[in-house]
């Protein structure tokens, strides 16, 4: 396989469970120019079957006819976790790419074997992590590192999800198959926090049990713990309720300063409410950081109250203001935007090896790593 040829050369794709999220996924990556679906394998869904058609793509009998499949660069799976390893294994060992759905695999040895295998053969092994490429995750990086509205202290993130298409058998439940809610879904926000705060250890966890249930683990919480003594310690806590009517669907995340807080909405962030006091210039920064933003005084203050205190800190202040951003995104618009994002970058790498890229295999083990971690202390 030619990997230094340029980006001209037409990059195959090949994918691995066809289902409606790989239809979505599938649609985004061809938009990447001299980018082929190449070939469809492990499902017969009604999806995959339009899907070869509607690309002219080659639906296939097996996953090992698709993995040695002479066109295809790179292996997309999008398959429940436990089949994560075996695939991406049969793919990386016939000298395939590899993209595949969060988690990277069941358990962290795995994950080390399934990224050092494509190390040896000069490969990628990426789990799409796709939160990364997200423009609000990189506003609101640059607010902790310049420290806009002080120093960080606390963080939540909260995940009231829907599970009306989650029957009582769906592999979902079934933790041989998905590793249960923090290996399955916390990992995209065990990346985003580590991506914003650096490496995390999880301190306490917890699972509940559905009552009257065949144990099917419904809530699960945990908390990281951030920085060290000498730093400032941050905890962040992490909610995951698989609980609701699929219209009261939602999530929120806050982060809370020593000058005012953020919230957060969407598991993909798309819309922020922000509270703070601020100084004229850290006004006029938060206006750049976050343009368009609509600003709302809720209080103008002025002589001697302009001097505050916190934390026995001393700072001033003129205004007591509310930013709201990113309220006219259409979510399922940027949801798209991301995955371009996330394939181009790796598209980039598979053309010039020596390319940076935002996510690397090393985001999808740490998440794997520190889910497991939340996952044994639950069970403690």
């Amino acid at each position: 396989m030619e990997q230094n040829a340029g980006t001209d050369r037409e990059l195959g794709i090949g994918i691995i469970g066809m289902g409606g999220f790989g239809l979505f996924a599938a649609q985004q990556f061809l938009q990447t120019p001299h980018t082929r679906l190449v070939a469809i394998a492990g499902s017969r869904r009604e999806e995959a079957l339009r899907t070869a058609q509607r690309f002219g793509a080659d639906q296939l009998d097996s996953i090992e006819e698709l993995v040695n499949h002479p066109d295809v660069d790179v292996v997309y799976i999008a398959t429940p976790p436990f089949l994560h390893y075996e695939q991406a294994m049969l793919a990386l060992n016939a000298g395939k790419h590899v993209i595949c759905e969060k988690p990277l695999a069941l358990d962290p040895e795995q994950g080390r074997e399934m990224i050092e295998t494509a190390r040896q053969k000069g490969l990628l092994m990426v789990t799409n992590l796709m939160q990364r490429y997200n423009p609000m995750f990189a506003r609101i990086k640059h607010l902790i590192e310049k420290k806009l509205l002080g120093e960080f202290l606390h963080g939540y993130f909260e995940n009231y999800a829907g599970d009306e298409g989650l029957t009582p058998d769906h592999w979902f439940w079934d933790r041989s198959k998905s590793g249960g809610i923090f290996i399955e879904h916390g990992v995209h926000f065990f990346d985003m926090f580590a991506g914003w705060l650096g490496d995390g250890k999880v301190v306490s966890a917890q699972v509940v049990e559905r009552p009257g249930s065949s144990a099917i683990e419904d809530q699960v919480q945990a908390t990281v713990q951030y920085g060290t003594e000498e730093e400032g310690i941050k905890l962040v806590n992490f909610y995951h309720g698989f609980t609701q009517t699929g219209r009261m669907d939602r999530q929120e995340m806050r982060l809370v300063f020593e000058r005012g807080d953020v919230t957060l909405f969407e598991w993909v962030p798309t819309r922020m409410i922000m509270r703070c006091v601020a100084d004229e210039a850290t006004t006029r920064a938060l206006m750049d950081l976050f343009p368009g933003a609509q600003l709302n005084v809720t209080e103008n203050i002025g002589g001697k109250d302009r001097v505050m205190r916190g934390r026995h800190k001393e700072f001033e202040a003129y205004q007591r203001i509310e930013l709201r951003f990113g309220f006219g995104e259409e979510k399922q618009h940027l949801y798209g935007e991301l995955l371009r994002l996330m394939f181009r970058d790796q598209a980039s790498a598979i053309h010039y090896p020596e390319t940076h890229r935002i996510i690397t295999e090393e985001n999808g083990l740490n998440s794997l790593e520190t889910a497991t971690a939340a996952d044994r202390m639950a069970r403690q």
